[in-house]
């Protein structure tokens, strides 16, 4: 005999309602009416019922009913039909109770159940596989539902497409949503190679020209002019009565006639320079990570401290100066690439050195760039330029004397310098791939061999991998909370430049206290 689904439905439905009234009948013959003469008299029972969300069920008792009440109202809801029937519709899954009050003072206490219904299950899990395909297309996914809980299993192709997924799911479905999604494992993350090209060219001229006179006793006078720019002898006239001239700077020229006693030192002098400055640094980092790089080195400089006694204490510390670069760079969604970078070029300034504690600190003559562009592969941006000309002329003379022609020009002094700074900075990232398995890498063209090994033997790192081996397959999927927990950031790399070293100074003694960390 073969029957069908509806058919199958019925039965199980009629075997359902046989059960609830059977179960009535039973009620009606265990609660036995109570005689008017004992009206104190009272009779507790307790019973079960089981009804369907959206089905109703009628009860029938054996004496009138006075009240009803349901303890949750949002799970079902009892009406009395008659005055001995009570009608029990179930509306949402769960359970509750519901107390009975006939005549004579009897009560009865029935324990509802109410269970969802399977077509409605049905409807929610349809209308939830409907939305995950049509959102997550081609990922194998499976919802089912068990004891008021949603399960959702398959594959899905990120993690982006699993926390969608929940979240459709949480969306229709009324009950807690369990993820068991596994995760196509990605693709490892590309990398960034960023070329930063920096040129520099200073570019200085000085011209100085002054003279200075002096004698030395010429007409038993002793005299000397100067503009004082440039420093003039000292003259001194000693107990022995012959004028001695100290020269404390020579300039450049000198001149002078014993048979007048007259002298000059003359300052003629044109000095130039020119300062090139090219580098490329290339730095690789990955996506999303930061790179940076310094070529040049660290100085030492003094810090001066007040101790708890008379003196002062003197560390030193190291602050780093070179050619630097820091950058993160982040691959947008529409492709190119977002880029942080910070470029510097320092160096070590003498000319304006100050003396602390009979140290000699230089300064730092810094130019750098803080910025953030945006640029798609292989593009350029020149981020940083300067253009520096300056032109300084100091000119100096004596009253009247400097106005003379000709002649005035030996009571003058004039001292011209001009600088010229360029620089320039070119960024270009770039996406690349590592270099395959075999191929040759890239080497360094030596001027000069090196002298031969002692063993013979080349350098090599054993492994391992025994030859021929090939690398350990990857899997093609985890759970999704495994490769969540791969893909944390790992801690960042520290890097103290204060461990290269400190020292201290006491009045010949070391400091005791220790040196602070070196400024960044």
């Amino acid at each position: 005999m073969i029957r069908t689904k509806a058919s199958m439905v019925r039965a199980f439905y009629g075997a359902l309602l046989f059960c609830v009234y059977a179960d009535s009948s039973l009620l009606a013959q265990t609660s036995r009416p109570v005689s008017q003469s004992a009206p104190s008299r009272r009779l507790d029972t307790v019973k079960a019922l089981s009804v369907v969300v959206g089905e109703s069920v009628v009860l029938d008792c054996a004496l009138p009913v006075q009240r009803v009440a349901v303890g949750i109202g949002d799970i079902a809801v009892a009406t009395a039909i008659s005055p001995s029937e009570i009608l029990v519709s179930g509306k949402a899954p769960g359970e509750t109770s519901l107390i009975i009050w006939e005549h004579g003072g009897v009560r009865e206490f029935v324990a509802v159940t109410v269970h969802s219904s399977i077509y409605t299950d049905n409807d929610h899990l349809e209308a939830i596989r409907r939305e995950l395909r049509q959102d997550l297309p081609g990922q194998t996914l499976t919802v089912s539902s068990e004891g008021g809980a949603i399960f959702l299993r398959g594959t899905v192709k990120d993690i982006n497409s699993s926390s969608r997924a929940v979240q459709i799911v949480s969306a229709v479905a009324a009950g807690k949503v369990v993820n068991l999604l596994d995760v196509q494992v990605p693709p490892a993350e590309p990398q960034i190679l960023l070329k930063v090209i920096f040129a520099s060219v200073d570019r200085s001229l000085s011209n100085q020209l002054g003279i200075n006179l002096f004698s030395t006793g010429l007409g038993n006078t002793v005299a000397g002019v100067s503009t004082g720019q440039f420093s003039p002898p000292t003259l001194s006239l000693p107990s022995s009565g012959t004028a001695v001239a100290t020269l404390s700077n020579d300039l450049n020229l000198l001149a002078f006639f014993p048979g007048l006693n007259l002298g000059a030192t003359i300052q003629a002098l044109q000095v130039k320079g020119l300062v090139q400055v090219l580098a490329e640094p290339n730095i690789l980092a990955q996506n999303g990570k930061e790179g940076s790089f310094l070529a040049g080195g660290e100085y030492p400089y003094p810090v001066v401290q007040g101790s708890s006694g008379t003196g002062t204490s003197v560390t030193i510390e190291f602050k780093e100066y070179g050619i630097r670069l820091n950058f993160i760079p982040t691959i947008t969604p529409r492709g190119t690439i977002r880029l942080q970078v910070a470029p510097e070029v320092s160096s070590l300034d003498f000319t304006n050195a100050v003396e602390i504690s009979g140290f000699d600190v230089p300064a730092i003559d810094v130019r750098k760039v803080n910025t953030e562009v945006e640029l798609a592969d292989g593009q350029s941006f020149a981020i940083g330029g300067l253009l520096d000309n300056r032109d300084t002329e100091t000119f100096q003379k004596i009253p009247f004397l400097g106005d003379i022609p000709i002649l005035g020009k030996f009571f003058q002094s004039i001292s011209k310098n001009k600088t010229n700074t360029e620089l320039i900075v070119i960024v270009t990232p770039e996406i690349v791939k590592p270099i395959p398995v075999g191929a040759p890498l890239p080497h360094l063209k030596y001027p000069a061999k090196f002298l031969p090994p002692n063993s013979g033997i080349p350098m090599n790192t054993p492994d391992m991998k025994p030859a021929g081996a090939l690398p350990a397959p990857v899997p093609a999927t985890m759970p999704v909370e495994q490769l969540i927990k791969a893909m944390q950031p790992e801690k960042p790399l520290l890097i103290d430049s204060s461990s290269s070293g400190s020292f201290g100074a006491n009045g010949g003694g070391a400091a005791a206290s220790p040196a602070p960390a070196a400024p960044q």
